[in-house]
């Protein structure tokens, strides 16, 4: 069983933009693209700095410190200096509602 956590409105994200949020104490980016959500672990696996804080672009999020971008789909480095994928997490949405599961099983 997956438990799914309200951590905010749609009209929080913008549109092919990116916030920060915690679900738990696990750092979540959700990445906007139109009415689809995407979240991905809030930490770059090169750097170890926020990605919320980086910026969107052709389906991926970009770290701000050092370029490093990751596939909003999987979560997957698509070049360097990254090497290692972050982790992404099942998003539905519900009226206005975004939640997200850290779940495996979702």
């Amino acid at each position: 069983m997956s438990a799914f956590e309200k951590v905010c409105k749609l009209a929080d994200i913008p549109d092919e933009g990116v916030i920060g949020v915690e679900v738990g104490e696990t750092p979540v980016a959700l990445v906007r693209k139109g009415d689809e959500v995407f979240a991905l672990h809030d930490i770059c696996s090169h750097a170890e700095v926020k990605l919320s804080e980086g910026e969107v672009y052709d389906g991926t999020l970009e770290c701000w410190l050092h370029g490093s971008c990751f596939d909003i789909h999987t979560g997957k480095p698509t070049g360097p200096p990254a090497t290692q994928p972050v982790n992404v997490y099942t998003v539905k949405i519900d009226g206005d509602d975004v939640l997200v599961s850290l779940s495996k099983e979702s």
